[in-house]
């Protein structure tokens, strides 16, 4: 089996896992706008997967369609076990690599003892890499933060994880405490480059955080040619072609959202639940910053199918975009 991360072209393009957003139907919006080298699910409990209950949400979290090949699946959890029994079926699924999150912030998923909660447990995150790796002929990486509280922790903490031999390491430049609050931490990269040359020369090293777009992308390798790769995560909502270099019209952007609710509509056929609340969540990527969006967005708000929604959209569109009835 070849090993995607050694296909990939420097420097390679990746669309973040973000909970609630990067489901199959958004990839398909972005595969359409523009895709990235490499797509990630949405992070997947992998206790989730081992229990009766959990596992339907676990394997709708982990559909993949072919216009999303090459894609990682990510991973979650604190169950060593439980992440070599996931590990054994995702080959089967159609994935190019496994990813283990051991960066989410969200407290639920850290009181649980996942995501960047693994910081702080980093022997348990080591037997978790073991168990991942030794049940899979996929290449395995990590996504992960700073450190819990401190920056500082970066030295110890990504010291540990070059040295399991991974596929690739994504650092998302902030910690855990930091969550959003604060620019990227871009400042560290020659550090981080340093570290990863040092100890893991082979391991595809990526950076998160704050980074806008295809062009940002173009500055950041000329200032940092080492690393391999760029990972987009909120710079898609802002521009949901941020993978291109287009700069879309408001067509365009109605167009695209058009497009999104169609594929809504088909994977509501394909699966038992799949709510229409999240999709709201979207609005705001696709009506901004022309004249009428905010008022636009009022009334889709009302919505409470994609019917209603197309319809809203045409009204709009009809009345030149100046409609306020």
């Amino acid at each position: 089996m070849s090993n995607i991360w050694t296909i990939l072209e420097t420097p390679f393009t990746v669309l973040a896992p973000m909970e609630g957003v990067t489901d199959c139907v958004f990839r398909a919006v972005i595969e359409k706008a523009g895709r990235p080298d490499l797509f990630y699910t949405e992070f997947t409990n992998v206790s989730s997967f081992a229990s009766e209950k959990g596992r339907h949400d676990a394997l709708e979290r982990l559909t993949v369609k072919e216009k999303d090949k090459p894609i990682i699946a990510q991973i979650w959890g604190k169950n060593p076990e439980h992440f070599g029994n996931l590990a054994k079926e995702l080959e089967s699924m159609g994935f190019s690599g496994l990813d283990l999150n051991f960066g989410c912030p969200d407290r639920h998923v850290n009181k649980a003892g996942g995501g960047a909660a693994m910081i702080k447990t980093p022997d348990l995150a080591v037997e978790c890499i073991k168990q991942a790796k030794e049940n899979t002929n996929l290449p395995v990486s990590v996504k992960t933060r700073l450190g819990f509280t401190y920056t500082h922790e970066y030295k110890d903490w990504l010291s540990l994880l070059l040295n399991q031999n991974l596929a690739a390491l994504t650092v998302h430049l902030r910690t855990r405490k930091e969550m959003s609050k604060v620019p990227a931490h871009y400042e560290l990269i020659p550090e981080i480059i340093k570290l990863r040359n040092e100890i893991a020369p082979e391991t595809k090293l990526i950076i998160n955080g704050d980074i806008r777009d295809k062009n940002h992308v173009r500055e950041l390798h000329e200032k940092y040619p080492e690393v391999d790769g760029f990972m987009i995560g909120r710079g898609v909502f802002a521009n949901p072609f941020c993978f291109t270099d287009k700069i879309p019209t408001k067509d365009e952007l109605l167009d695209l959202f058009k497009f999104h609710l169609d594929k809504y509509d088909e994977h509501a056929k394909e699966v038992e639940r799949y709510p229409f609340e999240p999709l709201k969540h979207f609005y705001k990527v696709y009506i901004n910053s022309f004249d009428g969006a905010s008022d636009l967005r009022v009334k889709l708000m009302d919505c409470k199918t994609t019917t209603e929604l197309r319809d809203k959209l045409s009204h709009f569109v009809a009345s030149g975009g100046y409609d306020r009835g």
